[in-house]
């Protein structure tokens, strides 16, 4: 017996004894959402970086508490026009009736944060969930364990549990979260256990919304800035410390223009980086052993370590690494490397770049540079990714009006803005008679009604008739 589900029901019996909530209700929690924000923004600051042990307050700003409020602003511009029906064309020969979509919450929705970015992935989510009308119930990840509690704590001084119920702990209460029957469930993390969470949530047929990851390539184009572009996929390499899951993954250059490339990248690394203070830290010691694992074993297996930064230095936990050319076989190359690490794969035509990107599961990001539009179409047109930023990185998650979200391997669905609106929005189709001059008579199915003769004939050949 899941020990959740009596707690869940509970909160399922209060959706649906008020289902569609007003506008003005949604707006206030909301808003609510905010005032917490607002009011607890240094604490929260400086939790975040209490689990990191350190990461610089203006990635937290950026990533965090920016891009909420980014999400807010915009829902609440946007939520009069959202929830209004949608009108749909009727066939003529459904004459005289008329066709609309109705949007409703779904119901009670649960949302499974990550680490990575405690804050803002557990709550742009919860935006567009309390948008659509819906209850939350949120599971953030106990590898920020002094965020997610921080967060437990106030909701519960904002919000009632029948709005937004939060359950903390660990691997095990996660496997009961993934397995309640709810309206929808939206997971990020890892594809490994977004894959669990699959097979949890299928119990009860829940619909998923997996916002997963992946190798997300950068192909640089022989028309690209080197010294530009070197700097901008550094920025986004680094950007709390690699650990995001639309990060720049690998490199693609073409062979010319690599030694370019690396000592430009030395270069950006020492102008921004140099200092180590901007640097944030691995999550915990488990991530920086992996890291630690994953540039041992590209090293075994003879691809050449480029270390950035001093290797001497005070500050220095881990070394940001540029690995050159390393083999397929490497942990590196199959593993999606969520950390400040940096393979660069040299290659010779597009083409090439492209059969290697394809030769992987479909990533969640990917970034191209360079100035000529026809090799960029090829690659767009030839290749699939979650989203793609064009000479630069990481912008397209930044853009609410764009949808968020993978493809295959890197998940499925997608939200930010109105497409976090419609994710977890049921559009109700509805079609309803209308009288003609006060009378019934005339249109929908009364022309098809037995006993069936000439006009049903004559009917059919109409709607049948060939394009």
């Amino acid at each position: 017996m899941n020990p959740l589900l009596y707690d869940f029901e509970q909160n399922k019996l209060g959706f649906m004894a008020e289902p569609h909530t007003t506008i003005e209700v949604r707006k206030n929690r909301i808003q609510r959402l905010i005032t917490m924000l607002n009011e607890n923004e240094e604490n929260l600051c400086k939790v975040i970086e209490a689990d990191f042990g350190y990461r610089h307050p203006v990635e937290t700003q950026l990533a965090e508490i920016i891009a909420i409020r980014q999400e807010a602003a915009l829902t609440l511009k946007k939520l009069s026009s959202w929830v209004k029906p949608v009108k749909v064309k009727t066939p003529f020969h459904l004459w005289p009736t008329k066709s609309y979509l109705l949007p409703q919450a779904k119901g009670v929705v649960g949302i499974m944060s990550p680490w990575n970015y405690p804050l803002s992935l557990a709550l742009m989510p919860t935006i567009s969930a309390l948008a659509a009308g819906n209850r939350v119930w949120l599971k953030p990840s106990d590898r920020s364990p002094r965020t997610s509690g921080f967060l437990a704590t106030l909701i519960t001084q904002y919000f009632s549990p029948s709005e937004i119920h939060v359950i903390n702990g660990g691997p095990q209460v996660s496997e009961y979260f993934a397995n309640l029957p709810f309206d929808h469930l939206l997971f990020t993390g890892s594809t490994a256990t977004g894959q669990l969470v699959s097979k949890a949530a299928a119990e009860y047929l829940t619909p998923l919304t997996l916002e997963l990851g992946g190798k997300s390539p950068a192909i640089i184009d022989t028309t690209a800035s080197i010294k530009d572009c070197a700097s901008r996929l550094l920025y986004g390499k680094l950007f709390n410390a690699g650990q995001t899951c639309i990060a720049p993954d690998y490199i693609l250059v073409p062979y010319s223009l690599r030694e370019e490339l690396i000592a430009n990248l030395k270069e950006a690394y020492s102008s921004m980086y140099g200092d180590q203070t901007q640097l944030t830290k691995a999550i915990d010691e488990r991530q920086q052993s992996r890291w630690t694992s994953l540039l041992e074993d590209a090293q075994l297996k003879g691809a050449q370590l480029i270390p950035l930064g001093d290797t001497h230095h005070p500050l220095n936990s881990f070394i940001p690494t540029l690995i050159i050319d390393p083999i397929s076989s490497t942990k590196i190359m199959q593993e999606e490397i969520f950390g400040p690490i940096l393979p660069i794969v040299s290659y010779s035509e597009l083409s090439e770049a492209i059969t290697f990107i394809n030769s992987k599961p479909h990533p969640l990001a990917m970034y191209w540079f360079g100035r000529n539009r026809g090799r960029l179409t090829e690659l767009l047109e030839q290749t699939q990714a979650g989203g793609v930023t064009v000479n630069d990185t990481l912008l397209h998650f930044s853009n609410p009006h764009l949808p968020f979200g993978g493809i295959g391997a890197s998940g499925m669905g997608s939200y930010h803005g109105k497409n976090g609106f419609n994710t977890f929005t049921h559009f109700k189709p509805i079609l309803s008679m209308k009288a003609v001059l006060g009378l019934r008579g005339l249109g929908g199915t009364k022309l098809a009604h037995p006993p069936y003769g000439k006009k049903i004939e004559h009917l059919m050949t109409i709607l049948g008739k060939k394009q």
